[in-house]
């Protein structure tokens, strides 16, 4: 082949169906006749231009991507080419319709191993990702199998391709491009002897599909992260932390973010005045306060347009103690959370019991999660709520030694490489000299994200000052999550062995 010049992906027009023709027979050169008639081709583009695109080299036609618009629900996985084209009239096209068919594909010999098939068919994904629609479908062939229809069904056939033991152009090619096989389909394509008269269902999902709301609604895809790296110091009353935490909402409600994070125990200055009790008694005091605060937080949330979630505080539920939070939304709705493992510490100094609660919390933001401190240590929890469909979690915790905190941190940050997520942790830092129990602390609050090329190389997004009373703003991009779940150098959530190892909760959510 002469020198290439010129690599042009252009709209197909009903001029280009001479060179059209000529091109589909040498590409089909094992099926007669296949090549498509003028008057389909020009069926075709008055219904749907867009999706009628050639790919030209040197000026001319080196391959063709042919595409309608389907309301899939009328065929569902059982069909046949015939029928999904309304006997090649294309008169099944639907600008209303949910998802993009593919009727046609193919790259003329001379020009193949350029890599032009994968530029059709991202040009393919980008229009469905346009358009909104749910994912591509096509039924692929796999001209190959004739060769070994007497020794083995078509199943076995694509095992084998798939893991290199046999060599499929066609269905090899699909899959690389991140199409998935759905079903097979008998008798789906007249006339292809070679496929002996199977094809695949293939299935290309869009990432970035939205359902469209009957009311007015939005989600945000770039989230802005507010974290509030706590000073823990003396304070008169109650009164006197709420204008302090309310200092912190404003600031970061300031630079317009979406969520505030409070560490965990931000309160327990308050315990100083009760250090006249024994420990149990004074965190149980401590915990008369939190429903105040809980009250406090959600109008804070309304009025500073932002979503608080709490940190942790002590709770009295049926006489028992808990270390839970509540996540306060700016539309004034309360979600409570809780602690599930409470450290040894927690349990002999305090007799503090562990929760049962586990969900994933839906937002203006998407879906996140929260757990507590020690629990980020326990990795079943975490990858629970990634398989819930949670993008971003936050971890407020409390640590008093740099050793407890490096814990937290490394363990976060795993949970964001293993579960393809964002992850939020904030503290506190300081001193607290007249508070049992609560002495020091030590904290760096971060922001993490996955390792791949759309993050930063060391995963850390954004990180605060060591031991230092700050705010750490950091935003988020939801879509890369999406992108990289897809496409990602190596996919943590989507290559789990389900077939060897399962997750599961025992205690009813």
């Amino acid at each position: 082949m002469k020198e290439i010049e010129n690599i042009e992906l252009a709209f197909l027009s009903l001029d280009d169906y001479q060179e059209l023709k000529t091109a589909m027979i040498e590409a089909y050169s094992s099926m007669p006749n296949s090549y498509w008639k003028e008057q389909q081709i020009n069926s075709l583009i008055s219904r749907f231009p867009e999706g009628q695109v050639v790919i030209k080299v040197n000026k001319q036609i080196a391959g063709c991507a042919l595409s309608i618009i389907v309301d899939y629900a009328a065929f569902e996985d059982e069909h046949t080419y015939k029928q999904i084209t309304g006997d090649y009239t294309f008169n099944t096209h639907s600008p209303a319709g949910d998802t993009l068919y593919g009727i046609d594909v193919f790259i003329k010999p001379e020009f193949r191993g350029l890599r032009l098939g994968r530029r059709l068919y991202d040009y393919r994904k980008e229009l469905c990702e346009r358009l909104n629609l749910h994912g591509i479908v096509f039924g692929g062939r796999i001209p190959n199998y004739h060769k070994f229809a007497g020794e083995m069904s078509p199943k076995e056939y694509i095992e084998k391709v798939k893991r290199k033991e046999i060599h499929d152009p066609v269905f090899n090619f699909q899959i690389s491009n991140d199409f998935h096989p759905s079903k097979i389909l008998k008798n789906y394509l007249q006339g292809d002897n070679a496929s002996n008269d199977y094809a695949v269902l293939l299935k290309w999902d869009n990432l970035y599909y939205e359902k469209k709301e009957k009311q007015a609604s939005t989600t945000k895809k770039v989230v802005r992260l507010g974290l509030i790296q706590w000073q823990m110091r003396p304070y008169k009353h109650l009164d006197e932390l709420l204008h302090q935490a309310e200092y912190f909402i404003d600031a970061v409600s300031g630079y317009r973010s979406d969520f505030a994070l409070f560490p965990e125990f931000f309160n327990a200055p308050l315990m100083a005045d009760n250090n006249h009790l024994d420990e149990p008694q004074a965190i149980r005091e401590l915990a008369k306060h939190t429903e105040t605060i809980k009250q406090r937080f959600s109008e804070l949330a309304i009025s500073y347009n932002i979503n608080i979630i709490s940190g942790s505080m002590p709770e009295m539920k049926n006489d028992r103690l808990y270390n839970a939070g509540y996540l306060c939304k700016r539309d004034g709705s309360v979600e409570r959370f809780e602690k599930l493992h409470v450290t040894p510490d927690e349990v002999k100094v305090w007799g503090m019991e562990g929760g049962k609660q586990l969900r994933v919390f839906d937002t203006d933001c998407g879906k996140i999660g929260i757990l507590i401190c020690y629990d980020v240590e326990f990795p079943e929890l975490s990858r629970i709520l990634a398989e819930k469909g949670m993008d971003i979690l936050f971890v407020p915790f409390l640590t008093d030694t740099q050793n407890g905190y490096s814990r937290v941190r490394n363990c976060a940050q795993a949970r964001a490489i293993e579960n393809e997520c964002y992850v939020a942790i904030a503290g506190s830092v300081g001193n607290l000299p007249k508070v049992h129990n609560m002495d020091i602390q030590y904290a760096q609050s971060m922001v993490f994200t996955p390792c791949d090329f759309a993050f930063p190389a060391n995963g850390i997004k954004a990180e605060a000052t060591p031991n230092t009373e700050m705010i750490l703003i950091a935003d988020v991009d939801i879509d890369l999550l999406r992108e990289l779940n897809q496409f990602g150098s190596v996919r943590n959530l989507r290559d789990r062995r389900k077939d060897i190892y399962d997750l599961k909760m025992t205690q009813a959510e």
